[in-house]
Protein backbone atom coordinates (compact mmCIF):
# COMPACT_ATOMS: atom_id res chain seq x y z
CA UNK A 1 0.00 0.00 0.00
CA UNK A 2 2.58 2.54 0.28
CA UNK A 3 2.51 3.68 -3.45
CA UNK A 4 -0.79 4.85 -2.55
CA UNK A 5 0.05 6.78 0.50
CA UNK A 6 4.19 7.00 0.23
CA UNK A 7 4.32 9.78 2.62
CA UNK A 8 2.01 8.47 5.63
CA UNK A 9 2.42 4.05 5.21
CA UNK A 10 6.04 3.91 5.31
CA UNK A 11 6.00 5.59 9.19
CA UNK A 12 2.83 3.70 10.04
CA UNK A 13 4.88 0.54 8.85
CA UNK A 14 7.51 1.37 10.30
CA UNK A 15 5.72 1.74 13.71
CA UNK A 16 3.88 -1.55 13.47
CA UNK A 17 7.11 -2.82 13.23
CA UNK A 18 8.67 -1.60 16.27
CA UNK A 19 5.51 -2.44 18.29
CA UNK A 20 5.72 -6.01 17.29
CA UNK A 21 9.06 -6.69 17.98
CA UNK A 22 8.70 -4.78 21.57
CA UNK A 23 5.53 -6.10 22.76
CA UNK A 24 4.83 -8.95 20.64
CA UNK A 25 1.90 -10.18 22.74
CA UNK A 26 -0.27 -6.90 22.19
CA UNK A 27 -2.75 -6.86 19.20
CA UNK A 28 -2.20 -4.34 16.60
CA UNK A 29 -5.38 -2.27 14.96
CA UNK A 30 -4.78 -0.54 11.89
CA UNK A 31 -7.22 2.15 11.42
CA UNK A 32 -7.34 3.46 7.91
CA UNK A 33 -8.35 6.99 7.29
CA UNK A 34 -10.09 5.51 3.67
CA UNK A 35 -12.28 2.98 5.79
CA UNK A 36 -15.50 5.38 5.97
CA UNK A 37 -15.29 5.72 2.65
CA UNK A 38 -15.51 2.28 1.64
CA UNK A 39 -19.45 2.39 1.42
CA UNK A 40 -19.14 5.06 -1.83
CA UNK A 41 -20.88 2.92 -4.36
CA UNK A 42 -18.91 2.50 -7.09
CA UNK A 43 -20.86 4.79 -9.57
CA UNK A 44 -18.83 7.52 -7.56
CA UNK A 45 -15.90 5.89 -6.77
CA UNK A 46 -14.89 5.21 -10.42
CA UNK A 47 -13.34 7.15 -12.37
CA UNK A 48 -14.28 7.31 -16.28
CA UNK A 49 -10.69 5.90 -17.64
CA UNK A 50 -10.19 2.84 -19.50
CA UNK A 51 -10.68 0.14 -16.24
CA UNK A 52 -8.02 -2.20 -16.94
CA UNK A 53 -5.19 0.26 -16.19
CA UNK A 54 -7.44 1.76 -13.49
CA UNK A 55 -7.91 -1.96 -11.69
CA UNK A 56 -4.19 -2.75 -12.17
CA UNK A 57 -2.81 0.61 -10.60
CA UNK A 58 -5.57 1.25 -7.85
CA UNK A 59 -6.70 4.15 -9.75
CA UNK A 60 -10.34 5.00 -7.91
CA UNK A 61 -11.80 7.52 -5.10
CA UNK A 62 -10.60 6.39 -1.95
CA UNK A 63 -11.44 9.60 0.56
CA UNK A 64 -9.42 10.52 3.46
CA UNK A 65 -10.46 12.22 6.93
CA UNK A 66 -12.27 9.10 7.00
CA UNK A 67 -12.04 8.79 11.52
CA UNK A 68 -13.19 12.86 11.26
CA UNK A 69 -15.95 12.53 9.23
CA UNK A 70 -17.57 9.00 10.73
CA UNK A 71 -17.33 10.84 14.15
CA UNK A 72 -18.85 14.05 13.02
CA UNK A 73 -21.34 12.13 11.39
CA UNK A 74 -22.71 10.44 14.34
CA UNK A 75 -22.49 13.11 16.73
CA UNK A 76 -24.59 15.14 14.68
CA UNK A 77 -27.35 12.66 14.62
CA UNK A 78 -26.98 12.72 18.14
CA UNK A 79 -27.23 16.54 18.82
CA UNK A 80 -30.40 16.03 16.74
CA UNK A 81 -31.74 13.46 19.26
CA UNK A 82 -31.74 10.52 16.43
CA UNK A 83 -29.59 7.26 15.45
CA UNK A 84 -27.42 7.99 12.59
CA UNK A 85 -29.87 5.38 10.27
CA UNK A 86 -32.61 8.22 10.65
CA UNK A 87 -30.10 11.30 9.85
CA UNK A 88 -28.67 12.41 6.07
CA UNK A 89 -25.85 14.87 6.55
CA UNK A 90 -23.58 16.74 5.04
CA UNK A 91 -19.83 16.77 6.64
CA UNK A 92 -17.45 19.75 5.62
CA UNK A 93 -14.65 18.84 7.35
CA UNK A 94 -12.12 22.30 6.74
CA UNK A 95 -8.81 22.44 8.39
CA UNK A 96 -5.47 23.17 5.80
CA UNK A 97 -6.69 20.29 4.64
CA UNK A 98 -10.32 20.27 3.96
CA UNK A 99 -13.15 18.10 2.38
CA UNK A 100 -16.47 17.60 2.42
CA UNK A 101 -18.66 13.84 2.47
CA UNK A 102 -22.51 12.66 1.93
CA UNK A 103 -23.61 10.41 4.87
CA UNK A 104 -26.93 8.53 3.51
CA UNK A 105 -27.78 6.74 7.26
CA UNK A 106 -24.86 6.67 8.48
CA UNK A 107 -23.12 5.53 5.53
CA UNK A 108 -20.99 7.40 3.51
CA UNK A 109 -21.78 7.77 -0.81
CA UNK A 110 -19.80 10.19 -1.76
CA UNK A 111 -16.52 12.29 -0.82
CA UNK A 112 -14.22 15.23 -2.47
CA UNK A 113 -10.82 13.55 -1.51
CA UNK A 114 -9.80 11.10 -4.00
CA UNK A 115 -7.14 8.92 -5.56
CA UNK A 116 -4.98 11.30 -2.49
CA UNK A 117 -5.89 14.39 -0.70
CA UNK A 118 -5.41 16.68 -3.43
CA UNK A 119 -9.34 16.31 -4.86
CA UNK A 120 -11.82 18.16 -4.13
CA UNK A 121 -12.30 21.59 -1.91
CA UNK A 122 -9.97 24.25 -2.12
CA UNK A 123 -7.21 23.86 0.83
CA UNK A 124 -4.73 25.24 2.28
CA UNK A 125 -1.86 24.92 0.12
CA UNK A 126 -3.52 22.35 -1.94
CA UNK A 127 -5.53 23.19 -5.41
CA UNK A 128 -8.19 20.89 -4.97
CA UNK A 129 -10.00 20.19 -8.46
CA UNK A 130 -8.12 20.92 -11.58
CA UNK A 131 -8.79 20.10 -15.17
CA UNK A 132 -5.98 17.43 -14.70
CA UNK A 133 -5.07 18.49 -18.86
CA UNK A 134 -3.20 21.67 -16.58
CA UNK A 135 -0.46 19.42 -15.91
CA UNK A 136 -0.20 18.32 -19.10
CA UNK A 137 -0.09 21.83 -20.42
CA UNK A 138 2.59 22.83 -17.29
CA UNK A 139 4.72 19.87 -18.75
CA UNK A 140 4.64 20.92 -22.29
CA UNK A 141 4.44 24.37 -22.40
CA UNK A 142 6.00 25.06 -19.33
CA UNK A 143 8.89 22.66 -18.90
CA UNK A 144 8.32 21.92 -15.72
CA UNK A 145 8.83 18.39 -14.41
CA UNK A 146 6.33 15.93 -12.38
CA UNK A 147 7.97 16.65 -9.33
CA UNK A 148 7.59 20.88 -9.42
CA UNK A 149 3.97 20.51 -10.78
CA UNK A 150 3.33 17.54 -7.79
CA UNK A 151 4.82 20.36 -5.17
CA UNK A 152 3.13 23.27 -6.99
CA UNK A 153 -0.29 21.13 -6.50
CA UNK A 154 0.01 20.50 -3.17
CA UNK A 155 1.79 22.79 -1.34
CA UNK A 156 2.14 25.73 -3.21
CA UNK A 157 -1.30 26.16 -4.46
CA UNK A 158 -5.20 26.40 -2.60
CA UNK A 159 -5.35 29.60 -0.32
CA UNK A 160 -1.31 29.95 -0.01
CA UNK A 161 -1.21 30.06 -3.91
CA UNK A 162 -3.94 32.57 -4.04
CA UNK A 163 -3.13 35.15 -1.54
CA UNK A 164 0.39 33.67 0.05
CA UNK A 165 -1.45 33.12 3.51
CA UNK A 166 -2.62 29.67 4.17
CA UNK A 167 -4.66 30.96 7.57
CA UNK A 168 -8.01 31.79 7.20
CA UNK A 169 -7.91 34.65 10.49
CA UNK A 170 -4.45 36.20 8.33
CA UNK A 171 -6.63 35.89 5.36
CA UNK A 172 -10.10 37.75 7.14
CA UNK A 173 -7.66 40.61 8.74
CA UNK A 174 -6.34 41.25 5.19
CA UNK A 175 -9.97 41.67 4.02
CA UNK A 176 -10.45 43.79 6.43
CA UNK A 177 -8.11 46.15 5.51
CA UNK A 178 -9.41 46.31 1.78
CA UNK A 179 -6.66 43.72 0.42
CA UNK A 180 -8.29 42.19 -2.96
CA UNK A 181 -5.94 39.18 -3.15
CA UNK A 182 -7.56 37.69 -0.31
CA UNK A 183 -10.78 38.63 -0.64
CA UNK A 184 -9.79 36.80 -4.14
CA UNK A 185 -9.04 34.07 -2.46
CA UNK A 186 -11.70 34.21 0.19
CA UNK A 187 -14.40 34.53 -2.46
CA UNK A 188 -13.00 30.58 -4.53
CA UNK A 189 -12.60 28.77 -1.33
CA UNK A 190 -16.53 29.65 -0.61
CA UNK A 191 -17.44 29.08 -4.11
CA UNK A 192 -15.56 25.46 -4.02
CA UNK A 193 -17.42 25.10 -0.88
CA UNK A 194 -20.88 25.91 -2.05
CA UNK A 195 -20.77 23.90 -5.44
CA UNK A 196 -19.99 21.13 -2.85
CA UNK A 197 -23.14 21.59 -0.91
CA UNK A 198 -25.13 21.92 -3.51
CA UNK A 199 -23.71 18.92 -5.59
CA UNK A 200 -24.34 16.29 -2.46
CA UNK A 201 -27.89 17.75 -1.65
CA UNK A 202 -28.42 16.24 -5.05
CA UNK A 203 -26.72 13.48 -4.16
CA UNK A 204 -28.17 13.03 -1.23
CA UNK A 205 -31.88 14.06 -2.20
CA UNK A 206 -32.74 14.82 1.43
CA UNK A 207 -30.80 17.18 3.84
CA UNK A 208 -31.21 17.06 7.16
CA UNK A 209 -27.65 18.35 8.42
CA UNK A 210 -24.80 20.27 7.59
CA UNK A 211 -22.29 20.01 10.00
CA UNK A 212 -19.10 22.05 9.95
CA UNK A 213 -15.86 20.72 11.75
CA UNK A 214 -12.31 20.99 12.07
CA UNK A 215 -9.83 23.82 12.67
CA UNK A 216 -11.90 26.36 10.24
CA UNK A 217 -15.25 24.81 10.33
CA UNK A 218 -15.20 25.03 13.79
CA UNK A 219 -13.69 28.47 14.36
CA UNK A 220 -14.60 30.64 11.57
CA UNK A 221 -17.92 32.28 11.46
CA UNK A 222 -17.37 34.19 8.22
CA UNK A 223 -16.36 31.17 6.25
CA UNK A 224 -19.83 29.32 8.01
CA UNK A 225 -21.98 32.10 7.04
CA UNK A 226 -20.63 32.83 3.50
CA UNK A 227 -21.28 29.10 2.49
CA UNK A 228 -24.43 28.76 3.95
CA UNK A 229 -25.49 32.72 2.69
CA UNK A 230 -28.46 32.41 -0.02
CA UNK A 231 -29.38 28.94 0.50
CA UNK A 232 -32.89 28.95 1.65
CA UNK A 233 -34.48 27.47 -1.47
CA UNK A 234 -32.50 24.68 -0.04
CA UNK A 235 -34.51 24.68 3.43
CA UNK A 236 -31.14 26.16 4.96
CA UNK A 237 -31.28 29.38 7.43
CA UNK A 238 -28.44 30.44 9.08
CA UNK A 239 -28.92 31.87 12.87
CA UNK A 240 -26.21 35.44 12.61
CA UNK A 241 -26.24 35.43 16.58
CA UNK A 242 -26.04 31.62 17.06
CA UNK A 243 -23.15 31.51 14.36
CA UNK A 244 -21.01 34.19 15.77
CA UNK A 245 -20.68 32.47 19.49
CA UNK A 246 -17.71 30.66 20.37
CA UNK A 247 -18.08 27.46 21.54
CA UNK A 248 -15.80 23.81 21.93
CA UNK A 249 -19.05 21.90 22.30
CA UNK A 250 -21.05 20.81 19.16
CA UNK A 251 -24.17 23.26 18.52
CA UNK A 252 -26.57 24.27 15.98
CA UNK A 253 -25.97 27.38 14.52
CA UNK A 254 -29.12 27.19 12.00
CA UNK A 255 -32.04 29.23 12.69
CA UNK A 256 -35.32 27.27 14.04
CA UNK A 257 -37.13 27.56 11.02
CA UNK A 258 -34.46 26.27 9.28
CA UNK A 259 -35.69 22.83 7.48
CA UNK A 260 -31.80 21.81 7.45
CA UNK A 261 -29.97 21.82 10.64
CA UNK A 262 -26.44 23.17 10.56
CA UNK A 263 -24.12 22.46 12.95
CA UNK A 264 -20.37 23.12 14.21
CA UNK A 265 -19.39 19.62 15.71
CA UNK A 266 -15.52 19.52 17.25
CA UNK A 267 -14.07 16.41 16.04
CA UNK A 268 -12.55 13.73 18.15
CA UNK A 269 -10.34 11.01 15.66
CA UNK A 270 -8.30 9.69 18.30
CA UNK A 271 -11.30 9.19 20.25
CA UNK A 272 -12.46 7.63 17.02
CA UNK A 273 -9.53 5.47 16.08
CA UNK A 274 -9.50 4.28 20.08
CA UNK A 275 -13.36 3.54 19.78
CA UNK A 276 -12.97 1.59 16.41
CA UNK A 277 -9.82 -0.28 18.03
CA UNK A 278 -11.63 -1.25 21.40
CA UNK A 279 -14.73 -2.59 19.29
CA UNK A 280 -12.68 -4.90 17.01
CA UNK A 281 -9.97 -6.25 20.06
CA UNK A 282 -13.19 -6.85 22.36
CA UNK A 283 -15.72 -8.55 19.56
Amino acid sequence: LIPLAPLHNPANVTGIKVARSLRPDLPQVAVFDTAFHSTVPEAAARYAIDVETADRWGVRRYGFHGTSHAYVSRATAALLGKEPAEVNTIVLHLGNGASASAVRGGRCVETSMGLTPLEGLVMGTRSGDIDPAAVFHLSRVGGMSTDEIDTLLNKRSGLAGLCGDNDMREIGRRMAEGDPAAQLAFDIYIHRLRKYVGAYTAVLGRVDAIAFTAGVGENSAAVREAAMRGLTAFGIELDTVRNALRSATARLISARSSRVAVAVVPTDEELEIASQTFDLVSA
